[in-house]
Formats: structure tokens, C-alpha cells, sequence
């Protein structure tokens, strides 16, 4: 009977470690920590870039030529 007790209990803490290892529960709220952070991180990077002088003038540029092309 110890044998059969023994066994049944080394599957049983086999079955833990295996749930605990395989365990996602919490991981989808820190990818989408992460993955929020970065987003704001990058829109703050591309806000700076965009409203730098250069970027704000090569614009300027452009719409201004489309708008004073003529048709035809």
C-alpha cells in the first residue's frame, strides 16, 4: 500500500509542476504592460520627429505643390 500511495502521489506533484510550468495566467497583463509602454514610448518618438522643424517644413513643402499644381 505505500508503493501504490507513493506513486499516486509522485504523479500527482508531476501533474502540479507540469500546470505550474505550462501556467499563463498572469502573463497577458504584463505583455500588455509592456506592450502599452512601448506603444506610448514610440507615439512620444514619432510626435517629436513629426514636429521637428524638418519634417514640419518637408510637409509644408508638399502639400504646398500639390495645391498649386494644375490640372490638365
Amino acid at each position: 500500500m505505500g508503493v501504490r500511495v507513493l506513486g499516486k502521489l509522485a504523479d500527482r506533484a508531476g501533474a502540479e509542476i507540469s500546470r505550474l510550468a505550462h501556467d499563463d495566467s498572469g502573463m497577458s497583463t504584463a505583455e500588455y504592460a509592456i506592450g502599452t509602454i512601448a506603444a506610448a514610448a514610440f507615439g512620444a518618438i514619432l510626435y517629436s520627429v513629426v514636429t521637428g522643424d524638418n519634417v514640419v517644413s518637408a510637409l509644408t513643402g508638399i502639400i504646398s505643390k500639390a495645391l498649386s499644381t494644375s490640372v490638365g
